[in-house]
């Protein structure tokens, strides 16, 4: 097949480009500079120029594949809701493409839209109204089913880890050396979920390989929570600085714009998504890639 892929120079797309050449198939990366180019043409995907921001070029690139797999975002949190308005475009754009002819369009959201303090499943649904702008990655994903797209979404951890990592992880290790400590809150009992990228990659695959039924909802989760403390006293540890408990009106000093993120409390199972994909998470641990040199 011939699989157009958003965001295939990313840390998650760039691992679901190589698993699906790997695989037999063909790539079609989406790339908006020459830097982006040359990366994908080295692994041996066929470069495909665009933009996110530029929906006739996703509008080609959909028409021109056999599947489409969606992975790429702008992670600029400081314009975090105009990112998320920007990948509802993107997904109502490709989707309406694709509307009605069977091709598989997979998306990409996060365990952290749905509620917490509690497992959630694959079958579980955002709130709504959802105060994450998030939510409107799923939004899209239901408008386009209904407008008949063959839509799966791949909700990712909060922690996808793995060598190359720049998500919330390489943040936390950041912060706690600018601070000179690292914190968590309260009794650091919230979970984080989380997953190796390698092992993430391969959901995606596999739901394209497999099938899926409209609107189907897939986890990528290894590993349903971890302490967050445990992830604080491994950072501790490695940095050689102290491990503290900040009370919540305490933490934003320490977190700052990150707050809202540390507080997070999510337990999510794979248990659907590993029965009906045969997908079973083969990496190591997130604790584990901690432990290693590359994070520090």
């Amino acid at each position: 097949m011939r699989i157009f892929v958003t965001g295939a120079t990313g840390f998650v797309g760039s691992a679901v480009a190589q698993e699906l050449l790997q695989s037999g198939h063909e790539v079609m990366g989406l790339a908006r500079s020459e830097e982006g180019a040359r990366s994908l043409s080295a692994k041996g995907i066929k470069v495909f120029r665009g933009d996110l921001n530029d929906l006739e070029s996703l509008k080609r690139g959909a028409s021109q594949s056999d599947a489409v797999i969606h992975t790429g975002f702008i992670h600029d949190f400081s314009k975090f809701k105009e990112s998320c308005e920007i990948d509802r475009k993107a997904i109502e754009t490709m989707g309406l493409v694709l509307s009605g002819s069977d091709k598989p369009l997979i998306i990409t959201s996060a365990i952290g839209i749905l509620p917490s303090g509690k497992l959630v499943t694959e079958e579980t649904r955002p709130l709504s109204p959802n105060l994450n702008p998030r939510a409107a990655t799923e939004e899209a994903a239901d408008f386009v089913t209904a407008k008949g797209a063959r839509v799966a979404i791949v909700r990712l951890s909060p922690s996808v880890h793995g060598q190359g990592d720049h998500g919330f992880i390489p943040i936390l290790i950041r912060i706690a050396r600018e601070q000179r400590a690292s914190a968590y809150i309260d009794e650091g009992l919230n979970r984080w979920p989380a997953v190796h990228r390698l092992d993430a990659a391969r959901v995606f695959r596999l739901a394209l390989e497999k099938g899926f039924s409209k609107g189907a909802r897939f986890h990528a989760v290894a590993e349903e929570g971890i302490a967050f403390k445990q992830i604080a006293e491994v950072i501790g540890k490695k940095l050689n600085v102290p491990v503290v408990r900040k009370s919540s009106d305490e933490a934003a000093a320490h977190f700052t714009w990150f707050t809202h993120f540390a507080a997070m409390n999510l337990c999510a199972s794979s248990e659907q998504t590993k029965e009906k994909l045969g997908w079973h998470p083969e990496h190591s641990g997130l604790i584990s890639d901690l432990e290693e040199a590359t994070y520090f």
